[in-house]
């Protein structure tokens, strides 16, 4: 049950950041520069949750790239006679590499902003016994070497009310 529903929220995600409502469209409202942010391929956003040099070891990656995952998922039985009643913790990591340092962390934030409306956005009923409220947080990782030679990580995570029979 965890490992399905986990997978399910996944999806969902996923869905809702690569829909024609989501990560795009913000992204393009939030690009004010004569130069606007390149838009995201859908290869670029993975239902996976890999290392970052494993994943440059493993195959080609495309920069910027989202990574969504559920990182925790707590039956804390608020209904009683539920099989799962609690919270699911999502992430979405944002990684973004350049060759130089100048500017990786403005164009960082700006696909972070992108994908925090996007989820933001996305806040009431999910179906299926799933409500997410709208309420995120952001973790901004340091610059280090990876990548086209220079990476910064951010971490956006929420939680989801979960109720199943």
């Amino acid at each position: 049950m965890a490992a399905q529903l986990g997978s399910e929220l996944t999806a969902k995600v996923v869905a809702q950041i690569t829909g024609t409502a989501g990560m795009n469209s913000a992204l393009a409202a939030l690009s004010t520069s004569p130069a606007p942010a390149p838009a995201l391929a859908a290869s670029q956003v993975r239902a996976q949750n890999i290392a970052m040099d494993l994943a440059e070891r493993s195959g080609t990656v495309v920069y910027p790239s989202l990574l969504v995952y559920c990182e925790k998922l707590t039956n804390s039985l608020q209904e009683k006679f539920r099989s799962f009643s609690g919270k699911a913790q999502m992430a979405v990591e944002v990684r973004h590499s350049q060759d130089r340092i100048d500017g990786l962390q403005n164009a960082l934030e700006l696909y972070v902003d992108a994908a925090a409306q996007t989820i933001s956005a996305a806040r009431g009923d999910w179906g299926n016994g799933m409500f997410y409220a709208g309420a995120y947080q952001v973790a901004y990782g340091p610059i280090k070497p990876g990548g086209r030679n220079f990476i910064q990580t951010a971490k956006i995570t929420f939680e989801v009310e979960v109720s199943r029979s």
